[in-house]
């Protein structure tokens, strides 16, 4: 997070080269009133008012020089307009020659970042420092792209280096270094007082055994606020084992839990006025001959039955008893965040994770947060005529409907089981995944969500 915050820093007047900003609209206004050297440059480097495009125009002297960028609205710019440049241009400090980067410093900080844990940096560019007039903003976008780092760290790193046990570590970390209050239920405990999460994950091998994540912060009088996330290490598929194509990316199973650990960071460093309660079920859903099965009718913490017709319907099993127990704790808001359905993927593409909840004041404000921070949600209805198709004839539901109609509603329906009424609740069934790049955003690993349920809680709780 100090690395971070080295790039973006309080002017002062210090020496920094200039950012021009310029919008399609005002483009050849612009240009008109621009020196002959600048228009010199502009038409030698081809500059057209394209998304991103950006043109180095000469100063005064021979060391002199000040680039110019093509955003979408120069009045009103979103949190990827700098980020190009913050890719691209030399190291150095660099300020904009009016107005302030407002939600455009958040992509300039992330836009610097490289996941090494395997291969050097090829790049080897200095930082590039933004300067702003606004240095009470600092801190919160620095947390925030701090969070979103955490998430793509997490979701590149290879299922070899990132088992349950390495999720308990990121928790451990956090709840040691804010005095939060870590317990790890796994073994026998975990066989009984979470029985969907030990069949999901009993197979794995040593060392990888599944577990529930649990950790608890903040002052037991402020509101009560739960975040869950799923822990799949890797998928498999089970013994419904997935082809290999659809196994390529299943180290990404785990982004769920990414998500909460990142936001339940936020939470804690902001100090948000809450009782966070964090729950990360954790497995890796593995072939063996104790391996769970299809047709097995798995027994819950809640008490109801479920019959398992797919391995590979996994992630809301283990959601299931991690709901229940967030729910037994009585708070008055619950998040999940899941790589949970592709069939959200289909109907939504990967920017837009598929958005359910149970309460239409939450809906609303969840979608207009991620509409305010360019983070956009999409809402998908809980429908209730869907619910027959989670009917099962030996149990009291089934965990993957046949058919494969509406795949993502039934899934949030089978989360719904473990939700009472009287708790508001959202679930977001989110990629976790960026499959090709875009200025500030690498392909791999990416969190979608994660600003809008931020800026929802903060304005929730403490009123910004």
């Amino acid at each position: 997070m100090s690395e971070l915050s080295s790039l973006l820093q309080a002017d002062r007047g210090q020496p920094a080269r200039t950012i021009h900003l310029v919008d399609p609209q005002g483009f050849d206004a612009w240009l008109g009133q621009q020196p002959p050297r600048h228009r010199a440059a502009i038409a030698a480097q081809r500059l057209k008012p394209t998304g991103f495009a950006y043109a180095i125009l000469p100063g005064e002297g021979a060391e002199d020089w000040s680039v110019v960028v093509v955003v979408a609205n120069t009045s009103e710019l979103s949190p990827w307009c700098l980020a190009k440049l913050a890719e691209v241009l030399p190291a150095g400090s660099y300020r904009l020659h009016s107005g302030e980067p407002g939600a455009a410093a958040f992509g300039w900080l992330v836009a610097q970042h490289r996941f090494t844990r395997y291969r050097k940096d090829e790049a080897g560019e200095g930082p590039r420092i933004l300067l702003t007039g606004d240095p009470a903003r600092v801190d919160d976008v620095v947390r925030q792209a701090a969070a979103t780092l955490l998430v793509r760290d997490l979701v590149d790193t290879g299922a070899n280096d990132l088992g349950p046990a390495e999720l308990e570590a990121q928790a451990a970390s956090l709840a040691s270094a804010h005095g939060a209050t870590l317990t790890v239920t796994k073994g026998v405990e975990l066989e009984r007082g979470y029985p969907m999460i030990h069949a999901v994950g009993k197979a794995a091998a040593k060392g990888r055994e599944p577990r529930l994540i649990d950790v608890e912060w903040g002052n037991p009088a402020h509101p009560r606020v739960a975040i869950v996330g799923k822990g799949v290490c890797f998928d498999s598929g089970g013994l419904n084992i997935k082809p290999g194509s659809g196994m390529a990316l299943m180290k990404k199973d785990m982004g769920g839990a990414a998500h909460a650990l990142a936001l339940a960071t936020l939470v804690i460093e902001s100090r948000l006025p809450v009782r966070l309660h964090l729950l990360v079920p954790a497995v890796e859903n593995a072939i063996a001959g104790d391996a769970f099965r299809p047709g097995d009718v798995l027994r819950t913490r809640k008490g109801i039955t479920v019959e398992n017709t797919n391995t590979d319907a996994e992630g809301r099993l283990i959601l299931g008893d991690a709901l229940t127990r967030a729910a037994e704790s009585q708070p008055e808001l619950m998040i999940d965040f899941a790589t949970l359905t592709g069939a959200a993927r289909v109907a939504l593409g990967p920017d837009l994770p598929a958005t359910f909840a149970n309460d239409e004041a939450l809906a609303a404000d969840l979608l207009a947060c991620g509409t305010a921070e360019g983070d956009p949600l999409w809402r998908l209805p809980l429908w209730d005529a869907y619910d027959d198709m989670l009917k099962s004839s030996v149990a009291d539901m089934v965990n993957a409907p046949e058919g494969g109609f509406a795949g993502a509603i039934t899934a949030a329906l089978f989360l719904r089981r473990f939700v009472p009424g009287e708790i508001a609740w959202a679930h977001l069934d989110t990629f976790a995944w960026r499959p090709s790049p875009k200025p500030g955003r690498p392909k791999g690993g990416d969190a979608y969500g994660l600003r809008a349920a931020w800026a929802l809680l903060r304005r929730r709780y403490d009123g910004r």
